[in-house]
C-alpha cells in the first residue's frame, strides 16, 4: 500500500504527532550537512515521513484515527534511566497556534518520546509578528501560564523565552510567578548583546543566549 495508503490516513487525521528520533544515529542524514536549520527540519520530516509510508499496510489504510502516529521504530531512542543524572534535556517549543494547551501536549509528548519524568529546560519561541505590531505581555501571558503550571506540577525545572527585547523582558519577568531563567537572541539580529537587555538579565539573574533559527521555518519547497 505504501505511499497511497499513508495519505489517505494523513487526510483522515485530526492531529498527526510526528517524531523523527535521533536520525544520526539512525545514519539516514550523515551523507548530507543541510545549510539551514530549517533545511535539516524538512529534511528531518520528509525522511521520517517517506520511512513510515513504506510501512503502512492496506488493513491500515481503513483506520481513522484522531491523533496520527508518525514514528520510525529504529530511530526513537530512549534516555538510559542510569544516565538520566548526567544530562540536561531541553526543548524548545515554537508557537504557531492559538490553543495554549498544546504547551502541555508537547512537554508530554517530549517526556514519553525520551523516557523522562521531566525536562530541565523549556524555552518558548513567539511566532512571529506582522511588520508595525509589537510582540505584547498579553500575548504571552496564556502559554506562560501552561508552563508555570508544569514547573509547579514537577513536569518542568525552568523555563525561559526567546527572542524578547529588554522592555517586554522585564514585563514579563515582573508579572510572572515563576521568573524567566533564560532568554534567547538570534545571532542575526545583532552582532552585540543589547546593553540594557544585558544589565537587566544580569540584574535579575536571568541567562542569555544565543540561537540561528530563522524567524519562519519554512518546512516545504514551493
Amino acid at each position: 500500500m505504501g505511499t497511497e495508503g499513508a495519505s489517505v490516513l494523513l487526510e483522515r487525521a485530526g492531529r498527526l504527532t510526528l517524531q523523527t528520533g535521533n536520525l544520526l544515529n539512525w545514519g539516514c542524514l550523515r551523507k548530507k550537512c543541510p545549510a539551514t536549520p530549517s533545511e535539516e527540519v524538512r529534511d528531518c520530516i520528509q525522511k521520517t515521513l517517506t520511512e513510515w509510508s513504506s510501512k503502512i499496510s492496506p488493513d491500515q489504510n481503513q483506520e481513522t484515527l484522531e491523533v496520527l502516529e508518525c514514528t520510525v521504530a529504529q530511530a526513537i531512542e530512549k534516555i538510559n534511566p542510569e544516565e538520566r543524572d548526567e544530562l540536561k534535556v531541553s526543548a524548545k517549543l515554537f508557537i504557531v497556534g492559538s490553543n495554549s494547551s498544546s504547551i502541555r501536549d508537547a512537554a508530554d509528548l517530549a517526556c514519553s518520546a525520551l523516557g523522562v519524568a521531566q525536562l530541565d529546560s523549556v524555552i518558548i519561541a513567539p511566532r512571529p509578528v506582522e511588520d508595525g505590531i509589537n510582540l505584547s505581555l498579553e500575548y504571552l501571558q496564556p502559554y506562560w501560564k501552561e508552563l508555570e503550571n508544569l514547573v509547579q506540577n514537577k513536569k518542568i525545572v525552568a523555563i525561559g523565552t526567546s527572542d524578547l527585547d529588554k522592555t517586554l523582558l522585564e514585563q514579563l519577568y515582573l508579572w510572572a510567578q515563576v521568573k524567566p531563567s533564560s532568554n534567547q537572541v538570534n545571532l542575526a539580529s545583532c552582532c552585540v548583546m543589547p546593553p540594557d537587555l544585558t544589565a537587566f538579565a544580569k540584574e535579575c539573574d536571568i541567562q542569555l543566549l544565543t540561537h540561528n533559527d530563522p524567524k519562519v521555518i519554512h518546512l516545504l519547497k514551493e
